[in-house]
């Protein structure tokens, strides 16, 4: 082997040595993920608790659209 390819051999190793043992902005990332499965969790429970309002309401404000239809304009709220 030769010696500058012996050198890019270590500087490549010291690099990657480096990028893995720098834990810096784990708890960040933790942190947010952590967050992001909350406000997920939350959006879901939203959606499955108001699902029945949400669809008869838009389902309303679709009559309200629709001139065609001989329903009342009632959104429902």
């Amino acid at each position: 082997m030769s010696d500058i390819a012996l050198r890019m051999y270590v500087w490549m190793e010291s690099a990657l040595a480096s990028l893995r043992n720098d834990e810096r902005g784990q708890d960040l990332l933790e942190y947010a993920l952590l967050g992001g499965l909350i406000a997920g969790a939350i959006v879901l429970v939203t959606i499955a608790f108001f699902s029945g309002f949400l669809t008869s309401m838009f389902q309303n404000i679709g009559y309200c659209v629709d001139f065609t239809d001989t329903t009342t304009c009632d959104p429902g709220w």
